[in-house]
């Protein structure tokens, strides 16, 4: 099959499409015919080798977690899903002709596949804080980073659950997040003062969703650091937060894949799509990844639907 891989940690310019060994499904598992495939910053920060230490891979290496596709192969002990069925889901080495996904959930018919591979590991991640954090109806949320792809899934999560939101975001994306029922502010120096104009009754619980050094102030804001929760700031433990990662056999939230795709059949969550490249292109994906500033997912279109 071709699948996008690379040789050796470096910058984007070591990926390329080539063929490897097609790999098939296992107990618990299916094998899709891979329409899209989503870009996430760990893809980078592991060809990169940045995180050589804690997550290393086996050369030639395929990027990706996230993927949507049409079911091709089921591995024994799956039930409600069959050959042909639309899904999306996470796996590994996903950017690829075929892949394999250990974690999925049938995709809503009017989800576009783009949207679909954006969805599995911000709405996995986005759940997994708000398990922690267990914001209730009529309680407030502060999130940072709430236009990103994380930031953007955990706010409609909350919302959808009857929380209110305010969430911190370049000026350019406040409608954006206006548009989805947030209330909208800025980051940076002053936030505390910023909150307290939407929330004089104060913020019940923070999502670092951006690593930008603002965990003293979230922890000023909310009162404590039990009821902040970082995804991005490793240099949580220095004020008592909580950073959660995913890794080291913490509990993971796949419940929020079929969470999403109710949600998504209700109206209640949009997916926005950053940009669209052809798997040919993906070096161009990764450096619009490494850049920041990404409004939405940034996506490798694989096959043609």
């Amino acid at each position: 099959m071709f699948a996008l891989t690379y040789d050796e940690y470096g910058d984007p310019s070591v990926l390329r499409v080539t063929t490897v060994p097609e790999p098939h499904a296992g107990p618990g598992e299916v094998r899709i015919a891979v329409r899209a495939a989503g870009v996430n910053p760990v893809d980078w920060k592991i060809r990169s080798g940045y995180l050589k230490d804690m997550m290393p891979v086996e050369f030639p290496a395929i990027p990706g977690s996230d993927a949507a596709g049409v079911v091709d192969e089921v591995g024994e002990g799956v039930e409600g899903v069959g050959v042909g069925d639309e899904v999306f889901g996470s796996g590994q080495g996903v950017s690829a002709e075929f892949a394999v996904l250990d974690h999925f959930t049938a995709k809503p018919a009017a989800m576009s596949w783009e949207e679909a591979a954006g969805l599995p590991v911000a709405a996995e991640t986005a759940q997994r804080a708000l398990d922690i954090l267990k914001p209730s109806a009529g309680q407030t949320l502060l999130i940072e980073g709430a236009a990103g792809g994380v930031g953007s899934v955990a706010a409609q999560f909350a919302i959808a659950d009857g929380v209110r939101v305010i969430g911190t975001a370049s000026e350019s994306n406040h409608d954006y997040l206006r548009s989805l029922g947030v209330i909208p502010t800025t980051y940076g120096p002053g936030l505390k003062e910023r909150v307290a104009e939407p929330a004089p009754e104060g913020v019940d619980a923070a999502l670092d969703t951006a690593g930008k050094g603002s965990l003293p102030d979230l922890v000023e804001i909310t009162g404590s650091p039990g009821k902040v929760v970082t995804i991005a700031d490793f240099e949580a433990a220095k004020y008592g937060v909580r950073v959660t990662a995913g890794m080291g056999g913490e509990p993971r939230a796949w419940h929020a894949l079929p969470k999403a795709a109710r949600l998504f059949e209700q109206g209640e969550l949009r997916i926005a799509v950053d940009s669209v490249f052809p798997l040919a292109e993906a070096a161009k994906a990764h450096e619009r990844s490494e850049g920041g500033h990404v409004s939405g997912k940034i996506i490798l279109k694989v096959t043609q639907a």
